[in-house]
């Protein structure tokens, strides 16, 4: 038994860190999703912790069924990024108790997770992406890029007349063929559109179509799937379990993509990794920003039997991401393509005390409930 005593949040506009104290004095980090983390933060102290508190947080699959059970009402994405703050939070304590990296806990050994340098941008030119990934080939020893095609939501417009096109032919001449090349569509076309595109993906050695089609057009993903001899993969939005059931039993995608932040952390994100290993399915976690999620994903792929290949990885800096500054040490290293993943308790980090103390801050706590 590990009773919850306290659950603090520490927020600004695009991060919200989590801190979860037991009555029996353990102490754990976590994270909710990026991006209006504010209003997240509302959201863990009102949907989140009335439920929490004074609860056993040894079970972490009951404790997630009681607070989703109690909050059937809310069954949105802001119910399920609140919940990972939490969830991660607990995760953290665990590996504190057992002396264990998460990736130990969950019976991993690696001290290294293969990553993909991953573009967030399409307000950039052929020519300057082709330049960047070059840079950052020679520099990090990355093997593997991926890149934005079409417009995001875009009903079949690209970004600019003719982007699409250019973008492809240009990064797969200017790198070679020795690179692994990945696009992401972020729902960029119809379903004929995008077997239009994954054709010509094709002929250009691209092995990774990401979310071709609006995403919650199952249908229509699952046409491009069968249509096209390269990955398709998808997922990275969808939070709902029954949707994820679909979505693997259709086998609408070849990879799936979930993200632990969107979905409700990692308790949730590894029942939906079990679903789809027991379909043969390889899943690459959704890993947009260097936040905690990059963190909370390494551990996960170190551990996976169904891992893909290799991990997304955010090459936006502090210029793109300026919220980025300060959020914890140790950060991030990558060498020769891989990221170094540290077998320190739980996450392995400390927590920027400037930042923290510069944070909007609450607490949550019930002393009625012990």
């Amino acid at each position: 038994m590990m009773k919850i005593a306290s659950i603090e949040t520490f927020t600004n506009e695009y991060v919200c860190f989590v801190r979860v104290r037991t009555v029996e004095g353990h102490e754990g980090w976590g994270q909710v999703s990026t991006y209006n983390a504010d209003i997240t933060a509302k959201v863990v102290h009102r949907h989140i912790a009335p439920h929490a508190l004074g609860q056993d947080a040894s079970d972490l699959n009951a404790l997630t069924q009681l607070i989703l059970e109690r909050e059937h009402k809310f069954p949105g994405t802001y119910l399920y990024r609140a919940l990972c703050g939490l969830d991660t939070a607990l995760w953290d304590i665990k590996g504190k108790i057992a002396g264990k990296s998460v990736a130990q806990l969950l019976g991993s050994e690696a001290d290294k997770v293969d990553v993909y340098a991953s573009s967030m941008r399409r307000d950039i030119t052929p020519e300057q992406e082709a330049e960047r990934f070059i840079a950052l080939k020679e520099e990090f020893g990355y093997h593997s890029f991926k890149f934005r095609i079409g417009r995001e939501c875009g009903h079949d417009i690209d970004q600019w007349p003719g982007r699409t096109e250019a973008i492809i032919k240009h990064i797969r001449q200017s790198l070679g063929d020795e690179v692994t090349l990945l696009v992401d569509a972020n729902s960029a076309f119809s379903a004929d559109k995008a077997i239009e595109v994954g054709h010509m993906l094709q002929d250009y050695g691209i092995s990774h179509f990401e979310e071709p089609c609006p995403y919650w057009e199952l249908d229509q993903t699952k046409q491009v799937t069968q249509a096209l001899k390269l990955d398709v993969s998808g997922g990275e939005q969808d939070n709902n379990i029954n949707v994820w059931r679909q979505i693997i039993e259709q086998d609408v995608v070849d990879i799936i993509q979930p993200d632990v932040c969107y979905i409700g952390g990692i308790t949730r994100t590894l029942e939906v990794a079990k679903m789809a290993q027991e379909k043969n399915i390889p899943c690459t976690l959704h890993a947009a920003n260097l936040s905690l999620v990059t963190l909370f994903s390494a551990h996960l792929m170190a551990a996976m039997p169904n891992a893909g290949k290799y991990l997304e990885y955010s090459i936006e800096g502090l210029d793109y991401y300026p919220w980025q500054a300060g959020l914890f040490t140790p950060n991030f290293e990558i060498e020769k393509g891989q990221l170094n993943l540290s077998k320190a308790p739980g996450w392995g980090i400390e927590m920027d005390s400037q930042w923290l103390a510069n944070a909007d801050y609450q607490v949550s706590y019930n002393a009625s409930r012990f």
